[in-house]
Order: C-alpha cells, then sequence, then structure tokens
C-alpha cells in the first residue's frame, strides 16, 4: 500500500502532536506500507516520522539538486537529515533550483502511482501548489484523500 502526503509546513507544535497520533491511527497495521513524503518541514516530516513508527519504508522525493540547501531551515535540517537517512529510497526531481516547477513535478510525482493521500489540510488553503492544489490533483486521478486536521489543529 502506497500512500503519500501533503500538508501545511506551518503546523504549530501542539498540531504536531495531535497530527501524529491521527496519522498513526491510519497508517497501523497497513500492511506493505511505504510512505511517500517530500519531508518539508510540518505535515510531510509529520507523516515521515509516522510511517516509520509503525515500521512501514519510506520513500522520499525532492523537488531539486539544490533543496537541501536552498529551502531546509536550520532548525528543521536535523530531522530533515534523519529522515533522508532512514528512507528507502530518495527521487531527486529533474532539477537544479528549487521553485515553482520543481514543486509543481514533486506534487505530481507524489500522485503518481499511489493507493491513497494523507492532506494535513484545514482546507482553508488557497496557494497555488499548495496544499488544496495537491488534494485536487489527486482527486483528479482518482486518489482517495484522507483528510486530516484533528480537533484543536491551527496552523502558526
Amino acid at each position: 500500500m502506497r500512500i503519500s502526503v501533503t500538508g501545511h509546513m506551518n503546523i504549530t507544535p501542539t498540531t504536531v502532536g495531535l497530527v501524529r497520533e491521527a496519522v498513526i491511527d491510519l497508517l497501523d497495521g497497513t500492511p506493505g506500507l511505504v510512505g511517500i513524503s517530500c519531508i518539508a518541514r510540518g505535515a510531510d516530516s509529520v507523516f515521515a516520522e509516522a510511517v516509520l513508527d509503525v515500521g512501514g519504508q519510506l520513500e522520499v522525493v525532492l523537488p531539486s539538486r539544490d533543496y537541501r540547501e536552498a529551502k531546509v531551515k536550520p532548525d528543521h535540517a536535523a530531522q530533515f537529515d534523519a529522515l533522508i537517512a532512514r528512507a528507502a529510497e530518495v527521487r531527486v526531481m529533474d532539477f537544479d533550483s528549487a521553485g515553482r516547477e520543481a514543486y509543481e513535478a514533486a506534487n505530481v510525482a507524489l500522485v503518481q502511482g499511489v493507493d491513497r493521500m494523507i492532506a494535513v489540510w484545514d482546507s482553508q488553503d488557497g496557494q497555488r501548489a499548495g496544499t488544496g492544489t495537491v488534494v485536487e490533483l489527486a482527486r483528479k486521478h482518482g486518489i482517495p484523500v484522507d483528510i486530516v486536521w484533528p480537533e484543536g489543529a491551527a496552523r502558526a
């Protein structure tokens, strides 16, 4: 079972715990679990850790070759590096620099060949290539989407 994630990067510390519990509940007991994530700060990394916690394999999709250097902030670097080290596979999109085209390609990769998607989403996203756009793309391709936004969740 291949499950990908999309979600908000700017979730509060309290929300991290709430989302982690909810995602573990969704994933626990899933046979042959492979989780696909871009491991960005917030929802992507929480999902990736939950996949590993329940014994699944992690596949990482990076939008560009410079993603770590250009986009990973110092306070997220240790978590990012730890997830890369534990990933069964790391796929880097064919872009030198992180930007809109690279993110859109990564979003397509999150939808291709998956059985489900988890969206950590408050349904308030209007950004191009944001969470709502990825949910719409998944649904357009017939991918079932589980929305996770537990009671008490908030964006920073």
